[in-house]
């Protein structure tokens, strides 16, 4: 194995070694988000999250898509993204009470946060 062949797995560690998007990725467990929710949710300006989210992206962890002007984002739903995402879950059991909160937190604002009718799409549920 060469260097160049670890070149997608170094970019998927880098990526989720930092708390803030690993909180990003825990959201976005219960279901799509509006970044401004996320945003709302970990006390960031939405450019901030914006920057997470596009390392995020890069590695094929989360997608995302523009509703409107709104961008939403999602974990991803490709088949290389889920070994990952599986094996992350028991880790992160330490936070538990912590990302509940974020979780309860993210539900309750239902999108109020970029527009006070709420978001166009309705969310989705993860199978």
């Amino acid at each position: 194995m060469t260097t160049d062949t670890l070149r997608p797995l170094v970019g998927t560690l880098k990526a989720l070694a930092h708390p803030v998007r690993l909180r990003i990725l825990a959201l976005l467990r219960d279901g799509e988000l509006c970044v401004c929710e996320v945003a709302e949710v970990l006390g960031l300006a939405p450019s901030t999250v914006s920057e997470h989210l596009t390392g995020l992206r890069r590695t094929g962890l989360v997608r995302e898509w523009k509703v409107g002007r709104w961008v939403h984002v999602a974990l991803a739903e490709e088949a290389a993204a889920r070994p990952v995402l599986e094996a992350l879950w028991p880790l992160m059991a330490a936070a538990r009470e912590e990302l509940a909160r974020d979780r309860a937190q993210a539900r309750a604002l239902r999108c109020e946060t970029c527009d006070p009718d709420g978001c166009p799409a309705p969310r989705s549920k993860p199978a």
